[in-house]
């Protein structure tokens, strides 16, 4: 029985990950079941049951997702055609159905995103992809010897739900800065619990790995370093939005077990490869829990 259901999880995460690599392409239900290789006239029934969402809901969201992080992060992308690679065949009804869903047009929250509304509208998709979410073993864990990092930080204080707009400041300077992710490493360091009992005390660093001498450009950029010294790292592949699991997974099981001790810096990640630039279900994150 065990070997089954994780038969047809895999069969359905198949489903997931083609959706995902072809955004742009007919996703009907006859081309998803065949993906699957279930029938097409009960494949409906069984994706709402897996994930909580109609094929077409998520499909929807799947798409609108992409949309608004080229709207909020890409600005040579033209909002015509990121309302073609959405699926609609005209600005106009994309215009309408992004209201909608986020309660402003594509332009004013290309200028000023409105994140709560945005977090809300995506809880659905979140909780879908949840439900067939890898669980980690312990050979998922490697233990490096990791080089100390000089980094360029930009600090998030505060409120979680407005954490997009500080990452758009982020974006905004580092490209100012000529400090490419492909050039210059990506690094988040958690500060605080994902959601702490207090949004107030939420706090997380967004860095960037830099020798360089740097030009604040009218933000509040510091200057520091990820230190050296062994880590316990766990490589996340899919859905790198969320690296709560990961590093409750690390915290929780795998550090009692293992017999060795936390040294004193937070956990952190490096993002190695970022959605939209690449499927949501190809992104992948090292998260790093620093050992004695």
């Amino acid at each position: 029985m065990k070997a089954a259901l994780e038969h047809y999880h895999a069969r359905m995460r198949r489903v997931l990950d083609h959706i995902d690599r072809h955004l742009d392409a007919d996703l009907d239900l006859e081309v998803l079941s065949g993906v699957a290789a279930f029938s097409k006239f009960h494949f409906h029934r069984q994706f709402t049951a897996t994930f909580g969402l109609s094929v077409h809901r998520y499909v929807q969201l799947a798409r609108m997702k992409r949309a608004s992080y080229l709207l909020a992060y890409a600005d040579a992308q033209s909002v015509t055609n990121i309302a073609m690679d959405a699926g609609y065949d005209a600005p106009d009804a994309f215009a309408r159905a992004f209201r909608q869903r986020f309660g402003q047009s594509p332009s004013s929250f290309r200028n000023s995103p409105e994140w709560e509304p945005w977090l809300a509208a995506f809880g659905p998709l979140d909780n879908a992809r949840s439900k067939l979410m890898k669980t980690f073993t312990t050979d998922d864990v490697t233990i490096r010897d990791v080089a100390p990092t000089k980094v360029a930080i930009m600090e998030h204080r505060g409120d979680p739900a407005t954490l997009g707009a500080t990452i758009r400041r982020f974006i905004a300077w580092r490209r100012a800065a000529g400090l490419h992710p492909k050039t210059s490493p990506t690094f988040n360091v958690w500060r605080s619990e994902r959601r702490p009992s207090s949004p107030a005390a939420y706090s997380t660093d967004l860095c960037v790995g830099t020798d360089r001498p740097i030009e604040a450009n009218g933000e509040e950029i510091k200057i520091g370093e990820i230190p050296g010294g062994r880590c316990a790292v766990l490589r996340v592949v899919g859905y790198t939005d969320n690296l709560e699991p990961a590093a409750l997974y690390l915290y929780r099981d795998w550090l009692p077990a293992s017999g060795e001790e936390a040294r004193d810096f937070p956990i952190y990640c490096q993002r190695l490869s970022f959605f939209p630039e690449v499927p949501e279900h190809e992104t992948v994150a090292d998260v790093f829990l620093p050992l004695k």
